[in-house]
């Protein structure tokens, strides 16, 4: 599902989505109005849930994330929600939780609900981690750290199915889809044989409430339900979305609310072909500033090149030789090659994160040499593929909340603009096939858009924190100043080039300024920053 060399910006990468002309009318309950879908009367049974904790033993997530889970710090449990806030009799949904307790129960304020990102990335694996970014400060003192799985992710059901192994194996090492008629008619072909998988995997029914909206409704029963009247938030990526949201339909049922690596809401509603492009722009200052560290580190052994500004034609001259020619990659694998899709996806996926640049160089370096393992085993982190060459559902369910949170593009005109200037401002994804009019999945979708059909409402809600990275390549710094408008809040700017940066040990500034927030409820009084500091080394 890679065409013209524009996909791997929109299906692989996080966060935001391609949005087009609106085809659906406004529906009330996502028009700006608090509107939960049931009243607490209604869900009286869901809000008196008692969650029974226990050891951690969901199998669906990677080999890390279960061996960091065992560890007897972390707990587990799931929460039942309704499947359709509508019908709160009706069906209903599992949300996965896992938990490490305040480490002075004494001092304890609550739980912080934490979202990693995605759509589909695991809040349940992400616990781990944000143990390790907080160590045993405050936070860790005084929250229990809770990651959630949003319903249709990891150990949460029903989950979101719509490919198999080999279905995901075959996808990546195909050709990518020139602008052909014949291979615009190729790609979309695919992409309506996804939608339709996806329906007879997951249900209509399912596809119908996985989006934002309904998330967000989870999120205040889950925060109910472990006894906090008032949400504490962090959001990394596409969990701001999610706060964001919760914010509008929920605005003075608001602690603490900190986002990070924001996505911009509204512009999605008033300016989408601008919003589709603010990713491309994005990726194509990281790789600049990836091309800037690896010639002055490298000079004439920088695999781009010593001049940073010829590095996008180095790189093109590199990978586009794979559309034809895959090369071995047995190092990640026995049999496995690595394609233009991969390759592709190997540098996307290492402008998250400045401790990725070394790895994507050697990487480089060793394609030089006709050896594709490195960047072959970056692109699996992003692909979601586990050692035992399973897949994770992260990326279906990207999709398939991407294609219910905005209107599609059905314009084959706004498809080309959009591929056409996608090109433009991020060269370093040219496979050299031109701009392209193909549809996504979106355009086939079998349910309508459920998402924000208007700009934030949050009258009422208390003065938040959000944070924005200079160099962010996925959120770029513009959505967070956006974010902070909308929602009134406090913009922490922070001389960062990776996604997200607050509590992952990364800027020891950044990390105060959030701990003493999240902690004390009390939004710094003006718009801090924080200024560059070096990463902890890989």
């Amino acid at each position: 599902m890679l065409g013209a060399g524009v996909a791997a910006l929109v299906a692989l990468s996080a966060c935001s989505t391609v949005a087009g002309t609106p085809s659906a009318a406004p529906d009330a309950a996502t028009s700006g109005a608090t509107n939960p879908g049931a009243d607490d009367a209604a869900l009286k049974t869901f809000l008196g849930q008692k969650p029974t904790w226990g050891p951690c033993t969901d199998p669906t997530g990677s080999a890390d994330e279960r061996k960091a889970l065992a560890d007897p710090k972390f707990d587990c449990t799931t929460i039942t929600v309704p499947l359709d806030y509508t019908k709160p009799a009706g069906a209903t949904a599992k949300i996965a939780l896992s938990r490490q307790k305040a480490l002075d129960p004494k001092a304890r304020i609550g739980s912080l609900l934490v979202n990693p990102g995605g759509p589909g990335g695991s809040g349940v694996g992400f616990t781990p981690q944000m143990s390790d970014g907080v160590k045993t400060g405050e936070v860790a003192q005084k929250f229990d750290l809770v990651g959630f799985d949003p319903r249709g992710v990891g150990g949460s059901t029903p989950t979101i199915d719509c490919s198999n192994t080999a279905e995901i194996d075959a996808q990546r090492v195909e050709k990518p889809f020139d602008s052909t008629p014949q291979g615009v008619a190729a790609d979309e072909a695919e992409e309506k044989a996804f939608a339709k998988r996806c329906v007879e995997r997951t249900g209509t029914e399912v596809l119908e409430n996985i989006g934002t909206r309904d998330v967000v409704r989870d999120l205040r029963i889950i925060h109910k339900v472990l006894g906090d009247d008032r949400l504490n938030y962090m959001g990394y990526s596409y969990g701001t979305a999610i706060g964001a949201e919760y914010a509008a339909q929920f605005p003075t049922d608001v602690r603490v609310m900190a986002l990070d690596g924001a996505d911009d809401l509204a512009r999605r509603v008033t300016d989408p072909v601008g919003a589709a492009l603010e990713q491309p722009k994005g990726f194509q200052l990281a790789f600049t500033n990836f091309a800037t560290a690896c010639a002055a580190a490298l000079k004439s052994q920088c695999p781009v090149g010593a001049d940073p500004q010829a590095a996008t034609g180095v790189l093109q001259k590199a990978l586009r030789p794979l559309i034809a020619t895959p090369v071995p990659a047995a190092g990640a694998g026995a049999g496995r090659t690595l394609g233009y899709n991969d390759a592709s996806a190997a540098v996307l996926q290492s402008m998250y994160s400045t401790q990725l640049w070394d790895p994507l160089a050697y990487g480089l370096q060793k394609l030089s040499t006709g050896d594709g393992s490195v960047l072959l085993q970056i692109a699996d982190i992003l692909q979601g593929r586990n050692s035992d060459g399973s897949y994770s559902n992260e990326q279906e369910d990207l999709q398939a909340v991407s294609c219910v949170d905005s209107p599609p593009v059905t314009d084959r005109k706004v498809a080309l603009e959009i591929s056409t200037q996608t090109l433009k401002l991020a060269p370093l994804f040219d496979n050299g096939y031109g701009p392209s009019d193909a549809l996504d999945a979106c355009a086939f979708w079998p349910v309508p858009p459920t998402g924000r059909t208007t700009p934030i409402d949050a009258t009422g809600l208390p003065t938040t924190l959000v944070v924005s990275s200079l160099g962010d390549p996925a959120t770029p710094y513009e959505n967070g100043k956006a974010l902070a408008s909308q929602l009134k809040s406090r913009l922490l700017t922070v001389d960062n080039n990776q996604h997200t940066v607050v509590l992952q040990g990364l800027n020891k500034c950044a990390d105060a300024i959030a701990t003493r927030y999240l902690v004390d409820a009390v939004a710094p009084a003006q718009d801090p920053s924080c200024a560059a500091e070096r990463p902890p080394a890989n």
